[in-house]
């Protein structure tokens, strides 16, 4: 039963050998280039007031070492994942963003370069931040490893919440689509069919929320080495 449970996120459609649930990732971008040669309609002038406040908000987080093309990294990687989340949530389309291999692939790479970054171009700050202001000195060998063991599983945890918060709601709204056809009683039918439009709604609103959380972290981060 779990077997069958967990299949439901196997990238099992392969022609030629070649797995093409991957390039599903890139069908929401694919639709953004569009809407540009449109008339303006209301989904865009929402998304465009979406991007701008994104924009403010990752602009004050990085403060004054933040530049348009900062903010432009951390809104792309928004819209990316958030698209990916959305796009799982329709039948028989494979959820890139419940894998670690995306996810970490994401996260990895971000974290190592804004440590490089710092390391290199702002080593004492980099040491001062590995014992925060007002630790005795007893206290100052055994900060310096918690820092340093926070710092390294940072990439872990990003990927981890994200990959996780994905599987456990696709894994509800699996479990009760496969109930519903089993149950005979149409009372119960109507209660399961009640509930898996709940949990619809309440993994919406989690694919917008872990996105958003996703590129808020590493915003943060991202200011931390500067």
């Amino acid at each position: 039963m779990m077997t069958n449970l967990f299949s439901v996120f196997d990238p099992s459609t392969t022609i030629l050998n070649l797995s093409l649930n991957w390039l599903s990732t890139f069908l929401g971008l694919l639709l953004i280039p569009f809407s540009f040669w449109l008339l303006p309609n209301r989904f865009q002038v929402v998304w465009n007031n979406i991007l701008l406040t994104l924009h403010k908000e990752f602009k004050t987080l990085l403060g004054p070492s933040g530049h348009n093309g900062s903010t432009l990294m951390f809104i792309s990687l928004f819209s990316l994942i958030m698209f990916n989340n959305f796009l799982g949530l329709f039948p028989y389309i494979f959820t890139s963003t419940s894998h670690l291999t995306l996810t970490l692939a994401l996260a990895f790479p971000l974290w190592l370069s804004f440590m490089l970054y710092g390391w290199i171009n702002h080593t004492q700050h980099m040491f001062a931040h590995l014992v925060p202001q007002g630790t005795p000195p007893v206290l100052m060998p055994f900060m310096v490893c918690i820092e340093t063991i926070s710092n390294v599983i940072r990439p872990g945890t990003l990927a981890v919440r994200l990959t996780a918060n994905m599987i456990a709601g696709h894994l509800l709204l699996t479990l009760l689509g496969n109930t519903g056809p089993m149950t005979s009683n149409y009372i119960i039918l109507s209660l399961i069919l009640t509930t898996q439009i709940a949990l619809l709604v309440l993994e919406s609103a989690v694919a917008i929320i872990q996105s958003y959380v996703f590129a808020v972290l590493s915003t943060l981060y991202s200011s931390e080495v500067n």
